[in-house]
């Protein structure tokens, strides 16, 4: 079942059409001069403080608020560019009403990681074998109840031997060799998992299927808002919503009876999760919280 499911999982990679259409490139990350004299340096002062925010890690995010710098505009996206290069993303920050929020810088070592299918195989095998409970069991021999008195005489019946009814051949006898309950995991490194989150992300990003969202605030509890919500996006039949911290109740009660919808912190998102849903979507806090989990090292 683990190898069907993936293999289905996996097709969504084949059809896939890598373009980037909502990110873009830093300025200090492109190759070409042309991309290079067309974005200024990107940097806004702090408290005094000059950050650039083209940094490799750096998630600093751009606000038209900014005294310094220049604030990029929508023209700097470039569609054609090679993916998998580990440089970093400018992205539109956005909300549930579709407003304008400033940009995002998206560290380029955790979404612009070059695809590699077999890693995502790997993963998504490891977390269908993981979740299975593993509780199946059956009696043997000494387990199963009845008594151990010997049905008849060895011999003189014409009849088989037996030494019980009890055995596997009754009815309501034992069952040999059966399952048993155990761990189906199976053993993967850290570090192939968190490049499967990478790649997952990476993946989306290329797509144009990853949006950022300044916050995942509802008004109130209403389904009706989250579906109408979900039409004015483009192209999404499932959604990811990805929050920073503990979810919204709101949120949570808005969403549980739509099937095509559903939330995650970001201690929980996953590979099989993210390669479910045609759209992610995600938190400021969720993009910040995922950067720092990848950045941290691994412990041994």
């Amino acid at each position: 079942m683990a190898l069907s499911i993936s293999r289905r999982v996996l097709r969504a990679f084949r059809s896939s059409d890598f373009s980037l259409r909502p990110a873009s490139l830093c300025n200090n990350g492109a190759s070409n001069g042309r991309f290079r004299d067309s974005l200024p340096p990107l940097q806004s002062t702090v408290a005094g403080k000059v950050f650039d925010v083209c940094r490799r890690y750096s998630t600093t995010i751009l606000t038209l608020n900014s005294s310094e710098g220049t604030f990029p505009s929508k023209d700097v996206l470039i569609p054609d560019r090679k993916l998998g290069l580990y440089q970093d993303l400018v992205i539109p920050v956005t909300n549930f009403s579709n407003e304008d929020k400033g940009f995002m810088v998206l560290a380029g070592d955790v979404f612009d990681v070059p695809i590699r299918k077999d890693i995502i195989h790997r993963v998504v095998r490891w977390q269908l074998a993981k979740r299975q409970q593993g509780t199946h069991s059956t009696k043997n021999l000494s387990e199963v109840s009845g008594t151990g008195r010997k049905p008849w005489p060895q011999k003189g019946t014409g009849r088989a031997r037996h030494g019980t009814l009890r055995g596997p051949q009754f009815r309501g006898g034992c069952t040999m060799h059966g399952p048993r309950p155990r761990s189906h995991a199976i053993k993967l490194n850290k570090k192939v998992r968190r490049l499967g989150l990478k790649i997952a992300l990476s993946a989306r990003a290329a797509e144009g299927k990853l949006m950022i969202f300044d916050d995942l605030e509802v008004p109130s509890h209403k389904t009706k808002n989250i579906v109408n919500y979900a039409k004015q996006m483009e192209d999404a039949k499932k959604l990811l919503l990805v929050d920073g911290g503990p979810l919204n109740e709101k949120l949570k009660l808005a969403t549980q009876n739509i099937h095509y919808v559903n939330v995650l912190p970001s201690i929980g998102l996953n590979v099989y999760s993210i390669l479910l849903h045609d759209t992610l979507v995600m938190s400021r806090s969720a993009v910040n919280a995922i950067v720092e989990r990848m950045h941290t090292p691994i412990s041994r």
